[in-house]
């Protein structure tokens, strides 16, 4: 029987805010019971096991992380739409560190193909990159660019990866510049 007052959205949203605590590898179903103060196996009403809770955060991130790109960017196109999809990326990375790790994770692609969260994704990042006109295959490689990028930059931030004195931030709005060009300048298939 459910634990009173334990539902499966209150304890996926717990192991979220325990992976941007102490991080995305530190959630457990036994730190989440000890948080609650049950058994672990009270949580088993809730998740089927670790990778369930993971993937739940997952989808809890990337549907937090996509609501805030498509605030974003709502009303713009091209360069500026850009900026603002980089710039809402990367400060829900460094403002969600655990999260944002969920978000890293493999999913299975029959639970992929029905998630509303990732659809939406697909649906926001396709529709800031259609003022470049890039159609497939080049769409799919424009997007893995943006992506890999934008991981990259935020991992390194993140770490304190970047010792040169030059503002962080100065780099960052750079590197958007660079994509921009990249993306008007797209060698066609």
């Amino acid at each position: 029987m459910p634990r009173v007052g334990l539902t499966t959205d209150r304890v996926v949203a717990a192991a979220a805010d325990l992976a941007d605590a102490s991080g995305f590898e530190a959630v457990t179903v036994s730190a989440l019971a000890r948080h609650f103060g049950v058994k672990d196996a009270s949580l088993y009403t809730h998740v089927r096991n670790l990778q369930d809770l993971r993937v739940r955060i997952a989808l809890l991130a990337g549907g937090e992380l996509i609501e805030e790109i498509a605030d974003a960017v709502a009303g713009r196109a091209g360069k500026e739409a850009l900026a603002a999809f980089a710039g809402a990326y990367r400060a829900y990375a460094l403002r969600h560190p655990g999260r944002y790790a969920a978000t890293q994770i493999r999913i299975d692609q029959s639970l992929a193909a029905d998630s509303p969260t990732l659809r939406r994704t697909a649906e926001i990042t396709h529709g800031m990159l259609r003022a470049y006109g890039l159609t497939e295959p080049d769409l799919t490689d424009a997007v893995r660019l943006l992506r890999s990028t934008f991981h990259g930059y935020c991992a390194l931030e993140a770490s304190g990866g970047f010792g040169a004195p030059r503002d962080v931030q100065a780099s960052w709005d750079k590197v958007v510049e660079a994509l921009h060009v990249a993306l008007e300048n797209w060698p066609r298939a």
